[in-house]
């Protein structure tokens, strides 16, 4: 009678930590799903610069939020779990920038210039252990 009791109790113990893990597992899941719907959205899409300053926005306050570290040029560091880095490449210049040189240039600055412009958002990464976007490429489509 006493090895039953034993042996339930293992189980009862073994089934809550699967489901605790499973909990865990799905609420991760949920979240990284719901902070990427933000920013997924824009994939393969064509949108303004108004838009892609509001992007670039979100991806800002959402690093400010995770307390993502900047390096000495003030650019964002990758850090393997919440961290956004955006690249805007023009074809004016035929330049690649970095979001935070366009926040820090000003954002409306941005919007003056670049509202009416088309944007592509051409590539997207993922943080491998968090599932959440790293890393957005928009290209300039039109002038």
């Amino acid at each position: 009678m006493k090895k039953i009791s034993i042996f339930a109790m293992i189980a009862i113990i073994i089934i809550c930590g699967i489901s605790y893990i499973y909990i865990c597992y799905k609420s991760n899941y949920n979240s990284a799903k719901k902070a990427n719907l933000q920013f997924e959205k824009y994939l393969n899409e064509e949108l303004y610069g108004v838009d892609l300053a509001t992007v670039i926005n979100r991806a800002v306050d959402s690093n400010e939020r995770n307390k993502v570290e900047k390096n000495n040029k003030g650019v964002y560091q990758n850090n393997d779990k919440n961290s956004i880095n955006i690249e805007i490449k023009m074809i004016d210049n035929d330049s690649i920038y970095q979001m935070e040189t366009i926040y820090n240039g000003g954002i409306e600055k941005f919007v003056n210039y670049y509202s009416n412009i088309t944007f592509k958002c051409v590539d997207i990464k993922y943080h491998i252990y968090t599932n959440k976007v790293k890393y957005m490429l928009f290209e300039q489509i039109t002038q």
